[in-house]
């Protein structure tokens, strides 16, 4: 049983005057056929207004089953048309992208039916019609007939209490009107039929009760209803429509303007394409950074010196030290900021064995540079001469120095921390002639990739070899050398100095000597990533540390710990000098550097945490600091690479923001296309929430496409881009695009959009179903 009272507040004649209704109040019975009869040309029925009027008056005006409404939300009245009203219009008002079954499952949708159990009764309506060949036709196939039937199976679908029916046959042939009316007069036998309509003939022929209304006021009722006890029982189920569903409809929609589609996507992916092209090329110009920085990892390893730069306390210093002037005509003196950031590492025995510990899976190779005299002597033709490992020009045969390391071509080759695994000989550098060495006193010479070595090098061993001279392996393999410890290589003079042994003979053939031999020629292999060895001669650290086992109690070491001044010269001595002079002559194991080289470079991060680790807890003095030439390379290059691609991708992304305003547009377009599909929508029961999901579906359906479509272009612009950088520079493949950037760029790309098109889809999701209805 409906009650409508007070029908003033909705009831609109015209769609402009109003006329006072006090007092009267118009029941229904619940299976009738109402004609709601109007004056003819009166204009505009009253239909259109009952769908706005319970929505926008004052819900105190009707009363269901004895519920007053007065406390109704607009959601309970779009839950009420959906679950008791069934809406049949003169213009059938069916949504011409959605095929027939689409539009008669529709209300089903918006009530949570679920999917099988929609199709089937969408089925059964349409097979109620007389459409049952026609259920996978779209609406523009069918007959104005046909049009209405589906109209009726729609409103039926959802089985509701009340069929509103808005001049059923006002568009149809009198042979079509008659079916229509027919099947409607059938169904009154189930459900109330309230049939709006200006043809008395009509009312008269097939409804069972007439009211007439004219100006406003009810003139006539041929069968009121005498009020009966009202049915408490009312519930209503909540509408609600999916997101899915939201896409279903706005992609249907969307199919049907397939080039308009296309170019919109296409228009809104050039933000998308240049961004994605930006980040391709950033991409690839960083692994080209990475890899050029792997390949050559270990021309910057991980230095640890004994005097480094504090490089946190020397920026801190930069930054917040008072900056002083100088008075005029003066002079002022102050201490170097480099020299106040200078730091002492303490590379004591505990920290070296604490680096031999490191995972031989982060670096298997540890190289240790030492300030220790080798006494080195060879017989060349006969002749006794003092030799040196070394590729500086020699400036006299007196001082035979063991040459420092620089972390950049190197003579001494590190120690495998795991002899199990790979020698680094072995996998660096392949044999030219000659063997690998096998223990400490085999020596090597590396030549580069043309054969050819440094020239000090081998005149610094006695070779007489002129500058673009050639000189046979075979003279080379095999040379041997002598390597004399301080006792023998030393002689104490009465006043208590020490001079180098004159006798190079007796020297030479001291039984206590170590023989050394040049046991092969090596060179780098290409696919080396660690050829860290300067051309020339070239041993193990083992040597050194031999060298250093026998001469830290010799004679004279023992001499100058206990002199203030240099055994050798006389000068005196401060005690950095005197250590100096004390490692030199081999008294101490202590490194002057330490380089360590990641076996690849994802492991040096390991190594540095590593590293740091040693150093938590302790006073700042105590730690020992490194430097990574490499990591701060990696920052610089990255920082660079970083900072340019911000500022392209921010150039990029106006295009995004255009986009977004573009599809704004588009969307309040979408919005005045489908102004009656919204009132079609909310007639059926779907909540404002609904209609803004609708129009949100559809620009992020746009948003996903456009995404796609810029992924698609730029991923294929980096085939001729890369074309064109090889041509130029030689490098390949340089544009990569990251698969989770694209990923990435298609979520903002849906984001963008759906904000842009969200304010047009609100403003649709405002309209009122009846004034969208009216809509042409």
């Amino acid at each position: 049983m409906l009650n409508l009272k007070d029908i003033k507040k909705y009831y609109n004649v015209g769609g402009t005057e109003t006329r006072a209704l006090d007092g009267v109040t118009v029941a229904f019975r619940k299976k009738e056929f109402v004609a709601i009869l109007g004056p003819s040309g009166s204009g505009k029925t009253t239909m259109l207004n009952v769908i706005g009027g319970l929505d926008q008056y004052d819900s105190g005006d009707l009363i269901i089953n004895g519920q007053s409404t007065k406390h109704f939300k607009l959601t309970d009245w779009d839950a009420y048309r959906n679950n008791s009203i069934g809406f049949v219009f003169q213009s059938y008002n069916l949504i011409g992208h959605q095929g027939i079954l689409d539009n008669v499952e529709l209300g089903m949708t918006l009530s949570g039916i679920p999917k099988e159990e929609r199709r089937k009764r969408a089925q059964e309506a349409l097979e109620r019609v007389g459409l049952k060949d026609h259920l996978n036709k779209k609406p523009s196939q069918l007959s104005g007939g046909q049009m209405q039937r589906v109209a009726i199976a729609r409103a039926l679908a959802n089985d509701p209490e009340i069929l509103l029916c808005d001049e059923p046959t006002g568009a149809l042939d009198s042979e079509t009107s008659v079916q229509i009316m027919n099947l409607i007069q059938e169904l009154s036998q189930e459900k109330l039929v309230i049939m709006v309509t200006h043809n008395p003939d009509l009312a008269r022929e097939y409804a069972d009760r007439i009211i007439e209304f004219s100006d406003g006021k009810i003139l006539t009722d041929s069968n009121p209803y005498i009020e009966e006890k009202p049915d408490n029982d009312f519930e209503l189920k909540r509408t609600r429509m999916s997101f899915l569903t939201a896409l279903r409809l706005s992609f249907n929609n969307i199919r049907t303007k397939k080039g308009r589609t296309f170019l919109t996507s296409f228009a809104s992916s050039i933000g998308i394409i240049g961004i994605a092209i930006v980040l391709s090329l950033s991409n690839g110009f960083q692994k080209q950074i990475d890899k050029t920085q792997s390949e050559t990892l270990a021309q910057f390893p991980v230095t640890i010196s004994q005097i480094t730069q504090d490089n946190t306390e020397l920026f801190s210093n930069a930054n917040t030290k008072k900056q002083e002037k100088a008075a005029k005509d003066q002079v002022l003196a102050k201490t170097s900021e480099q020299d106040l950031a200078q730091h002492t590492n303490d590379l004591s025995t505990e920290y070296v064995d604490y680096i031999k510990k490191i995972n031989p899976d982060w670096s298997n190779n540890v190289s240790f540079s030492r300030s220790t005299n080798l006494n080195l002597l060879r017989d060349v033709d006969g002749t006794i001469k003092q030799v040196q490992f070394s590729n500086a020009k020699a400036e006299g045969q007196n001082a035979a120095s063991f040459a420092t390391s620089t972390g950049v071509g190197i003579s001494v080759f590190p120690d495998q921390l795991d002899p199990s695994k790979d020698n680094f000989l072995k996998q660096n550098y392949q044999v030219v002639d000659g063997q690998y060495p096998s223990n400490p006193n085999d020596l090597v010479l590396i030549v580069d990739e043309n054969g050819t070595t440094n020239v000090n090098a081998l005149n610094n061993l006695g070779f007489d070899v002129k500058n673009g001279e050639s000189i046979s392996y075979q003279d080379i393999l095999g040379t041997t050398i002598k390597l004399a410890f301080n006792n023998a290589y030393y002689t104490k003079l009465p006043t208590g100095n020490f001079i180098p042994n004159q006798d190079l003979t007796k020297v030479y053939d001291n039984s206590q000597n170590q023989t050394l031999k040049i046991v092969g020629i090596l060179k780098a292999k290409s696919s080396a990533t660690m050829d860290l060895l300067a051309p020339g001669i070239a041993y193990s650290d083992s040597l050194t540390q031999e060298v250093i086992k026998q001469n830290k109690d010799s004679e004279i070491v023992k001499a100058q710990d206990q002199s203030k001044t240099n055994v050798l010269t006389n000068e005196t001595l401060d005690e950095t000098k005197k250590a100096a002079v004390l490692t030199y002559l081999g008294a101490n194991a202590t490194p002057s550097s330490i380089y360590i080289y990641p076996n690849n470079f994802k492991t040096k991060e390991k190594i540095l945490t590593y590293l740091d680790d040693y150093n938590k807890g302790k006073d700042k003095a105590d730690q020992v600091l490194y430097t990574d030439l490499a990591g701060t390379m990696t920052k610089l290059t990255g920082g660079l690479m970083d900072a340019i691609t911000y500022v392209l991708v921010a150039f990029a992304g106006i295009s995004l923001v255009t986009s977004m305003i573009m599809i704004g547009i588009l969307t309040y377009t979408s919005v005045l296309e489908r102004t009656k599909e919204i009132g079609v929508l909310k007639a059926l029961g779907a909540r404002k929430k609904d209609i803004t999901r609708v129009f949100d579906a559809e620009t992020a359906i746009l948003g996903v496409a456009s995404g796609v479509l810029g992924v698609a272009i730029a991923y294929a612009a980096t085939f001729p881009i890369n074309q064109i950088l090889e041509n130029l520079t030689d490098l390949q493949n340089v544009a990569q695009l990251n698969p989770i950037h694209a990923v990435i760029l298609i979520v903002i790309s849906t984001i963008l959009t759906m904000l842009g098109g969200h304010l047009p889809a609100r403003m649709a999701a405002k309209k009122d179903a009846a004034i969208a209805l009216r809509a042409e």
